[in-house]
């Protein structure tokens, strides 16, 4: 982390430190332990409810029960997955063990391997937005894909000028299956995101779930067997569930509001991390601070605020100081945003699921030019239409 980079108005990471109370970096481990309690609270008052659904009448009525409770099941499963997310940064409390163990339980019910996704987390906030280097969502490019594979580019280009149905369809590829995608094969990332002992070795497999994998270092291989046993505990857990109320209810009580959580990990991600106007870095140019502050604070309304811990509020502050607790991160962002100016990116004006679809069917590759002219202080822009039509960036 270069905390002597500077930004465009003399203001560098120590100076952003500065401006935050210092309160803000202390972490409750009681504070942390009464949002879990109240998340399974909810979780554990919606379980009660959907087990007399099939007592309603009327047909029609206990399909909208179902959907009223895989959706709100989704909601709170979104913000438990949240808090395991915060024990991954030990922000959740200042006890490393806790954390560890609290974010293993959370993680593994929720099916999530909690030390492999931990390890390439970590590796993506050391590395957002850096067009080799980071995990998730690294954007293709324009002078890459024309000299190596311009069928591609075409694909690419196609993309932003699809039919309603078209995006549609990808769309929703994306959201229900990108993340189990991303655990299996790690295939939105850079091609120097892997550890730099594992970057000349020949082998396929990029698998958060295999102890051998190339993601992790030789002695980070017993954690992945750990997260692995998470995962086989949690699926036994179920099997059992199902033996009793049957495969259907249990689709319906756990796996069905899964994919809701799932949905929203994806979307959060990819919109916190993706906006038309909001520049990528070339690998000279790039810092941890500009990479950083790449990243978009954006709104779900209540539903963000409550159930997802304003996660998705307050998220430039979390990459900037990823220990700052969840609870702290608006003050932190108040503080903050006298000093960051124009170089602060959020977008709370406008519809989270609008966004989503514009944000899909436009951005989907970068280029070193915008409207073409060459882009400064080795900026890369989302082209958004075909070279040659009426707007050929949003």
């Amino acid at each position: 982390m270069d905390d002597s980079v500077n930004l465009k108005d003399s203001v560098n990471l120590k100076d952003l430190k500065a401006a935050i109370p210092a309160k803000c970096f202390e972490s409750s481990a009681t504070r942390s332990l009464t949002y879990l309690a109240r998340d399974i609270i909810y979780a554990s008052i919606l379980v009660t409810l959907a087990l007399q659904i099939e007592r309603i009448p009327s047909p029609a009525l206990r399909i909208l029960a179902w959907g009223a409770y895989t959706y709100l099941q989704g909601c709170v499963g979104t913000g438990l997955w949240i808090l395991g997310h915060e024990c991954g940064h030990g922000a959740f409390s200042p006890y490393g063990k806790l954390n560890d163990c609290l974010g293993w339980l959370i993680h593994s019910f929720l099916l999530v391997p909690f030390f492999s996704w931990k390890i390439t987390h970590a590796r993506h906030h050391r590395y957002t937005g850096h067009p080799t280097k980071d995990v998730v969502f690294v954007p293709e490019k324009e002078e890459e894909l024309r000299a190596s594979n311009p069928s591609r580019l075409e694909v690419l280009i196609d993309y932003a000028e699809d039919t309603p149905i078209v995006t549609l369809a990808r769309l929703l590829q994306h959201q229900l299956l990108g993340w189990q995608i991303y655990l299996f094969l790690y295939p939105t990332s850079g091609k120097n995101s892997l550890p730099a002992s594992e970057q000349s070795k020949k082998s396929l497999d990029h698998s958060h779930f295999n102890p051998r994998s190339r993601l992790f270092t030789d002695s980070q291989r017993w954690s992945i067997a750990i997260s692995d046993l998470g995962l086989i505990l949690t699926l036994s857990f179920l099997a059992v569930v199902a033996s009793q109320v049957g495969v259907y209810k249990t689709a319906l009580l756990y796996f069905v509001p899964y994919f809701w959580v799932h949905h929203w990990l994806v979307a959060i991600t990819y919109l916190h991390h993706t906006h038309p106007d909001v520049p990528y870095h070339t690998e000279e140019s790039w810092t941890f601070t500009k990479g950083a502050l790449g990243t978009i604070d954006r709104s779900v309304g209540f539903v963000g605020r409550h159930f997802f811990h304003e996660i998705v509020d307050y998220h430039v502050v979390h990459h900037l100081f990823p220990k700052i607790p969840f609870y702290h991160a608006e003050e932190a962002t108040r503080a903050i945003q006298p000093l960051l100016k124009e170089q602060y990116f959020e977008t709370k004006d406008e519809s989270f699921m609008k966004s989503l679809w514009n944000t899909f069917q436009s951005c989907n590759y970068v280029s070193g030019s915008q409207s073409g002219v060459p882009g400064e202080d080795g900026k890369m822009y989302w082209v958004t239409k075909r070279a040659g039509s009426k707007t050929s960036q949003l």
